[in-house]
């Protein structure tokens, strides 16, 4: 039972650290997204604009998506 114990305490030590590894990671990320975000709204503020946005066609995302799905089971 102590053996279990250990394992398990073990195994929640290292989740832990994971969890922090994972939290810092998703900080990072978050500061960077609100950079970008920040920049492109200086962009767009400053009336540059966004490439391809003058265009009135929209690339239709589900095309290259739809020819690899089974047709049987998108029918459902």
């Amino acid at each position: 039972m102590e053996r279990l114990n250990s394992n398990l305490y073990f195994q929640n030590c290292y989740i832990m650290k994971e969890n922090e590894r994972l939290r810092k990671k998703a900080q990072l990320l978050n500061q960077e997204n609100q950079a970008l975000l920040s920049e492109l709204k200086q962009k767009l503020s400053k009336g540059n604009p966004i490439p391809n946005a003058g265009s009135n066609t929209i690339p239709d995302l589900h095309l290259s998506s739809s020819t690899k799905t089974n047709p049987s089971s998108s029918s459902n």
